[in-house]
């Protein structure tokens, strides 16, 4: 169903707020929905709008980083008749536009100054009927007040207001909580979209320019002049380093005499230019890119995998970027050069120490935050309530997850008691070629530090999946049956390699999907067979063992370490429900499930030798089950009760033929 969503944000210094904006009001335009943008900041000349409604309010910005002294566009002081004036053009667009989504872009965990605005807004909202949906929206990093009466204030319009709060990070990799106190009664408001890849619906044109791929150092610093001693330190680090080429990426609101200024002080092999539309293709192609630590930079970073050098913006006690950047830099794939120790020399020495590098893995991030946020609105206006929308719970499911976490985290407690580590292993089905979601899950296995063992379909399987893997030192490669054929009676559960098939027949795919496995996998295979469906009949373990695995691997409780004399590892947890909504299972009953294999395992009355397997299906997973793993993973990994192990470990070495190990 067509949707009217009216979306208010004012930028202040930058232009990155709006940037993130735009880009969700393009994809909900995209996704059919009528969306007015009132932008009640500068205009941004590079912000695109395809699609959507402008609304432009009569300008604002601040005065550097002096927030609570608004400028008016020519730079004076915003009068009381400016503000009034904003304030009633927003009323007006609710009270006219009768919007069935209205989102306040940062408010009210910040912009007290224009809180007036915003409230009339919120009145407006309130009058309607039906009231439309009232949503906050906010970056992944928040710059929480100093007095701890700001954030009661906050929360209190949150909890009186509010439906829910759009948090546009990941929170499995950097959740509110670390910037922001989120209290119990907080929590059920927040919903993680993933983040805003601001450039994901824009075609790529490749960069204008004759210098080499991966020759010269991209300097940026967003709209604003606040790069200033980015960029002055930059020229200096271009004088130190002669035989690179930078090339500065100046804002267009860096007024013309210090874009002069920059321009007579650059050297020879320093270029100076405006900001560009091919800024993303630059960042891919440069040898490494220099920049602030801004929300939309960042993103680009973590999606071209540039080496960085970060200077996050620090001024005005500013300590959102910082707290970005740091993350990045523990993370291994960026330079942090504090903007108090920012020199030429310390830039240059940045640079040096990042060019060697290779270029950063993939983040296991989640970067499709304007898709997720369009799903948890939608779902949200269909139901008053996100409860049918994958991934997003009640807060009465909140409560009950809430819980089953906490008892999870109780039972790994009570294996730890008893001086045991129990192994952790995860196997991931139905492989046949690469795919995003695939790159995704290799992302997640490094990210988390488990091994994954991919069970690719023989018969399917070609070299496009095996030069994949063979990029992954973490993974390894089982068999998945033959060719994931169903070849049970109509009615009946379905079954490749069931009673209902002579064996004989059987046991010839179960030969050829073994040699047609080592002969596209070589090395990486773990010679173990994964039957379709998690289904064999038990006569077909001495199969296996003639045909020459050296394993068996179904799911649930294992009675006995073997089958036939065959050996036999289980997986125990399936987030996708099947049978119902193929999203991401009821998570309490998930987490309590666990948590009793666990304690089974703690307690001796399930087979304590046997790892915990997680299963996955990466080509079926929507954002509920890949967030569901994530924090699984994460959880389990950091529990000090669980060691990570593979499909190598589990099984042996076959001839010596060893995945390299995992760092």
């Amino acid at each position: 169903m067509k949707r009217h969503v009216l979306i208010a944000v004012t930028h202040l210094l930058g232009a990155g707020h709006l940037t993130r904006m735009a880009a969700l009001a393009r994809g909900l335009a995209r996704a059919g929905h009528h969306v007015t943008l009132a932008s009640g900041g500068m205009p941004a000349p590079l912000v695109r709008l395809d699609g959507v409604t402008l609304l432009q309010l009569p300008s604002l910005r601040s005065d550097g980083v002096d927030f609570r002294t608004l400028l008016d566009a020519e730079g004076n002081k915003a009068s009381p008749a400016l503000m009034q004036e904003r304030a009633e053009r927003l009323a007006k667009a609710v009270t006219e536009g009768r919007p069935d989504v209205v989102i306040t872009e940062l408010f009210p965990f910040g912009r007290r100054m224009l809180a007036a605005e915003f409230i009339r807004l919120i009145q407006a909202a309130r009058t309607l009927k039906p009231a439309p949906l009232l949503l906050a929206s906010v970056r992944d990093v928040l710059v929480a007040p100093a007095r701890a009466e700001r954030i009661a204030e906050a929360e209190a319009r949150l909890l009186a207001a509010y439906d829910g709060v759009l948090v546009h990070g990941d929170e499995a990799v950097l959740p509110l909580s670390a910037s922001w106190p989120v209290s119990d009664r907080l929590r059920p408001l927040l919903h993680y979209t993933g983040y805003v890849d601001e450039g994901a619906d824009r075609p790529q044109a490749p960069a204008t320019d004759a210098l080499p791929e991966g020759d010269f150092i991209l300097v940026s610093g967003g709209a604003s002049a606040a790069a200033m001693p980015l960029y002055r330190a930059a020229i200096a680090a271009a004088g130190l380093l002669p035989e690179r080429p930078f090339r500065l990426l100046i804002g267009q609101g860096v007024a013309p005499a210090l874009f002069d200024e920059l321009a007579m002080a650059a050297p020879v092999s320093c270029s100076i230019e405006r900001a560009r539309p091919d800024f993303r293709a630059l960042l891919a192609r440069c040898a490494a890119s220099v920049s602030l630590a801004g929300y939309n930079t960042v993103t680009d970073l973590i999606r071209t995998r540039a080496r960085a050098v970060l200077v996050p913006f620090e001024e005005g006690n500013e300590t959102e970027q910082r707290q970005r950047a740091e993350h990045l830099a523990a993370s291994g794939i960026a330079e942090l050069v504090p903007q108090a120790a920012l020199t030429g020399e310390r830039l240059a020495e940045a640079i040096t120490r990042a060019l060697p590098r290779p270029r950063p893995q993939a983040l296991a991030v989640a970067l499709d935050g304007v898709e997720r946020m369009t799903t948890i609105i939608e779902r949200l206006c269909a139901g008053g309530s996100p409860a049918a929308a994958p991934g997003i719970v009640s807060r009465d499911e909140n409560r009950d997850e809430d819980r089953a976490w906490a008892e999870l985290d109780e039972a790994l407690d009570v294996l730890a008691r008893t001086g045991r580590r129990l192994g952790l292993w995860w196997r991931d089905d139905d492989a046949v070629q690469p795919t995003p979601a695939l790159d995704r899950l290799l992302a997640l296995s490094g990210q988390a530090g488990v091994p994954v063992a991919i069970a690719a379909i023989p018969s399917q399987a070609g070299h496009g999946l095996a030069v994949r893997l063979a990029m992954a030192p973490q993974a390894s490669v089982l068999v998945h049956g033959f060719a994931h054929a169903d070849h049970a009676p109509a009615g009946e559960k379905k079954a490749e390699f069931g009673p209902h098939r002579d064996l004989t027949e059987m046991e010839r795919e179960l030969r050829s999907g073994l040699a047609m496995a080592r002969a596209v996998f070589g090395e990486k295979l773990v010679p173990v067979f994964v039957p379709p469906w998690n289904r064999c009949v038990p006569a077909l373990a001495p199969a296996l063992a003639r045909a020459g695995y050296a394993g068996l691997s179904l799911f649930g409780d294992r009675t006995a370490p073997d089958m036939a004399g065959l050996p036999l590892v289980n997986t125990h947890l399936d987030p996708i429900d099947w049978h119902g909504t193929r999203s991401l299972a009821e998570p309490a009953r998930l987490l309590a499930g666990l948590a009793k294999a666990i304690l089974r395992r703690a307690g001796g009355i399930a087979d304590a030798d046997e790892p915990i397997g997680l299963l996955t299906h990466h080509a079926v997973h929507d954002e509920a089950v890949w967030r569901f793993c994530e924090r699984l993973l994460t959880t389990l990994r950091n529990s000090g009760a669980v060691a990570p192990v593979s499909a190598i470990d589990i099984f042996g070495d076959f001839g010596g033929r060893r995945t390299a190990p995992l760092s």
